[in-house]
């Protein structure tokens, strides 16, 4: 088995206050402690050209235009946060948002949507689907093409962007020309090999995935419906080209990879797994410099959805 990298294990042994298990936690106290201690492993944030807040109906959103955005018919990115679907907001991912909107010249949009368990499946994906089709009832306000949105999200926002870029497919949500699926949960079932391996000792914990699962997923037959579970839709045919970051040493990395074949076998997809990486890495860029790296592949993937950015 591949070792870890060192960065990982200087980001496993990252100093700071002691926090409970998630699974130990209250959703209360385990979104006050992400909250509390996500910002001390990201690198500084970066200057950008504009920040914005608005409302798509009841959501609030965060966005991010790069330095180097066009003021209008700019590229676009939808963002959806990680967390479980129970913890997280935009600005606990606002690292991520900042840097993309400068590596592309883009507007980031990110949703503050619902979460688990007070509005479990499919509040959240309710919500982000609101946002984007608000992205294309506003875009002329945004300064952006809305024939150029790119759908993207990690871990739970992975799931997520995953599941809209299907809706898009169908014609049931505005259409998208790419998706980011930042080691992704695809399948909620929680079966695959790698929640064997990295059970324990690597960041984020199987106990952890099944008390955030549970909390989305109340009624456990919803595990099987694809917009839980992305990785079980009949057919992933004409869906959006995507890119598919994965970390070797994660609970999700089997399930990531297996959609990430199944993305490169029935539509067209690129995948890049850092071996020695942990789930999370790309936010953690003090201690992680591969994240950057991450980043940087994410970029190049974009650009190769959208040739308007190669001219």
């Amino acid at each position: 088995m591949t070792q870890l990298d060192e960065s990982a294990r200087r980001a496993l042994a990252w100093p700071g206050d002691p926090q409970e298990p998630v699974e130990s936690c209250t959703p209360a106290l385990a979104r006050q402690q992400y909250l509390d201690g996500f910002a001390d492993i990201q690198w500084p944030l970066e200057d950008v050209a504009e920040i914005l807040e608005r409302h798509a109906g009841t959501t609030r959103l965060k966005i991010w235009r790069g330095r180097t955005a066009p003021h209008q018919q700019a590229p676009a990115l939808l963002y959806i946060h990680g967390g479980g679907f129970v913890i997280g907001a935009p600005e606990t991912h606002e690292d991520i948002c900042r840097s993309l909107a400068n590596m592309a010249g883009a507007v980031v949009v990110s949703p503050d949507y619902r979460l688990a368990p007070e509005h479990p499946f499919p509040a959240a994906i309710e919500d982000c689907a609101a946002t984007l089709v608000w992205m294309r009832d506003q875009a002329d306000a945004l300064g952006i093409d809305p024939a150029r949105i790119v759908i993207g999200g990690d871990s739970a926002g992975g799931n997520l962007a995953a599941v809209i870029a299907l809706l898009a497919r169908d014609g049931q949500v505005p259409d998208v020309i790419g998706q980011v699926l930042i080691y992704p949960v695809t399948d909620q079932t929680q079966a695959t090999d790698s929640y064997l391996r990295y059970a324990e000792g690597f960041g984020l914990t199987a106990a952890a995935m099944r008390w955030f699962r549970d909390h989305y997923l109340p009624d456990p037959a919803s595990g099987s419906d694809w917009r839980a579970s992305p990785l079980r839709a009949t057919s992933l045919a004409g869906v959006a080209p995507a890119v598919v970051i994965l970390a070797g040493h994660d609970v999700l990395f089997d399930e990531g990879a297996l959609y990430a074949e199944r993305l490169s076998s029935e539509a067209q997809a690129t995948s890049r797994t850092w071996p020695g990486q942990i789930h999370g890495f790309v936010s953690k860029r003090r201690a992680i410099p591969e994240a950057q790296e991450a980043l940087e592949a994410i970029a190049t993937a974009w650009r190769a959805m959208d040739p308007a950015l190669t001219r």
